[in-house]
């Protein structure tokens, strides 16, 4: 018998042209990391401190979430300290609430605490925090250096090129008195 005629496989889907983000690179490994743990929505490991709230999420690390055989919604399994445990299991209807409203539906049925040593889970984990703000630029330099740059660029009669002459020789005489 002959065998019929085989179709070559389909070439690999192409790039956008130029620059990707970084994270159009990883997205597909991320979401099926995160589906392996049941994960449907990566946002919850992702944006947990949004979702959680900044006070809860200093004190749990989401885990795991499973389905039972019931399908009668899913157990989000979380990492607390042992000493922070009431007030999250206090907290866990008003966090559900938050899981289900990202999910879009009442996926989260249960949340399970599972309690770990204060050290332990927390390592290794990416912070997700904004970087700090800029520090305030110096007031500006001494008068007498503002005087001199003034007296040099004073011939000068487009004024924004004046200006950034000027600016530029505060720079010069402020680095040369240092």
């Amino acid at each position: 018998m002959t065998r019929p005629p085989q179709t070559p496989p389909a070439p690999p889907p192409r790039r956008l042209r130029g620059f990707e983000p970084a994270a159009a690179l990883v997205q597909r490994r991320v979401e099926k990391a995160g589906e392996s743990r049941g994960f449907a929505v990566a946002r919850l490991l992702t944006h947990w401190a949004e979702i959680a709230g900044q006070d809860l999420a200093a004190i749990t690390r989401p885990v795991k979430v499973g389905y039972g055989r019931e399908g009668l919604g899913a157990v989000l399994t979380l990492l607390v300290a042992p000493a922070q445990a009431p007030l999250v299991q206090m907290a866990a209807d008003k966090l559900k609430d938050r899981v289900n409203a990202v999910y879009g539906y009442n996926a989260i049925a249960r949340i399970h605490l599972t309690q770990t040593a204060p050290t332990g889970f927390a390592e290794g984990q990416t912070p997700f925090t904004p970087a700090p703000a800029p520090r305030p630029a110096p007031a500006g330099p001494p008068p007498e250096i503002a005087a001199r740059a003034a007296t040099v660029t004073a011939g000068i009669g487009d004024d924004r090129l004046r200006a950034a002459l000027e600016a530029l020789a505060q720079n010069v005489l402020t680095r040369a008195a240092k």
